[in-house]
């Protein structure tokens, strides 16, 4: 969970990451974000994110990107 913070942080360091829960619902992550963050975890957790992996639910906090990255590991 931690990489995924530091990815995170790296994007957008004024936003605190362990407490928001609506990062798409509020436009805190844009599509640029998003196809950055895809191609960010795939590098450092060696998971592929697929077009049906990308939801607005899948997104909208670190904990349900976290929990995507560990569906995908176990998938793997």
């Amino acid at each position: 969970m931690e990489e995924l913070l530091e990815i995170l942080r790296d994007m957008h360091p004024d936003v605190d990451f362990e407490t928001e829960e609506h990062l798409i619902d509020n436009g805190i992550l844009d599509s640029l974000d998003i196809v950055s963050l895809i191609s960010e975890i795939s590098e450092n957790f060696d998971v592929t994110i697929t077009a049906k992996d990308i939801l607005p639910e899948n997104f909208n906090s670190a904990q349900a990107l976290y929990e995507l990255v560990r569906r995908l590991e176990d998938e793997g």
